[in-house]
């Protein structure tokens, strides 16, 4: 497993070192072992490398990765380009094209969103082929409940954004300055209970102009 980029070191550098991180690495390491686990070892810190501590804007936050092959790579609700976007990044795109206009784009790469201050990370962020939830409660939440503490700890606002209720309990992490947009979760089993019509990127974009900040441009370009 990589080391945390020195932004992100500097924040949560020292989970690492501490005996649940020290497990939870040996577990993987078991995993890899014995079968495929998704995202690859050098890419399992995508989402803090690809926006660092001081850039983060928005954090969405996801469960754990996508089990099947070749698609996670270390961003929440994102795949590799060429690879078929799962149901739940097919129903961000819908409300994406009816709330924004923008035009569904050719691939599920959101490399787009990241490079502009959305940080995309899971709850969990490893999970053996086939298995969802399979890396659960072996100690990623703590690890990435830290990371929430320490973006709730800046005093320059950011805005949570958490989908269905795993993410909504996560709320009791974050407090003032800081701005929390709720829905349901765009998966396919509740997207049309609440996720659908919820209008998550303009009222983030509001939120932002709000602060002062620029808002994001969630219209993902054509490769």
């Amino acid at each position: 497993m990589k080391q945390l980029s020195p932004s992100w070191q500097a924040h949560v550098g020292a989970e690492l070192e501490q005996p649940y991180f020290r497990k939870l690495r040996a577990f993987v390491d078991e995993e890899r072992t014995r079968a495929a686990v998704y995202p690859p070892e050098d890419e399992v810190f995508t989402a803090l490398e690809r926006t660092p501590y001081e850039r983060v804007k928005v954090m969405i936050l996801g469960q754990d990765p996508y089990h099947g092959p070749g698609q996670a790579h270390g961003l929440a609700f994102s795949v590799r380009p060429g690879v078929r976007p799962p149901p739940s990044l097919v129903n961000i795109f819908k409300e994406l094209r009816d709330e924004m206009g923008c035009p569904v784009p050719n691939h599920g790469c959101l490399f787009h969103w990241a490079d502009q201050g959305v940080l995309l990370l899971n709850a969990v962020l490893t999970v053996r082929d086939g298995e969802p939830n399979s890396h659960k409660g072996k100690g990623w939440e703590t690890f990435t409940d830290a990371v929430i503490r320490a973006l709730a700890q800046r005093d320059d606002p950011v805005v949570f954004v958490l989908w269905g209720g795993y993410a909504a309990r996560k709320e009791a992490l974050i407090g003032a300055p800081h701005y929390v947009h709720k829905s349901a979760h765009p998966s396919p089993l509740s997207a049309r209970r609440g996720f659908f019509g919820s209008k998550p990127f303009s009222t983030i974009n509001r939120e932002l102009e709000r602060l002062g900040k620029a808002p994001i441009d969630w219209c993902i370009p054509n490769l």
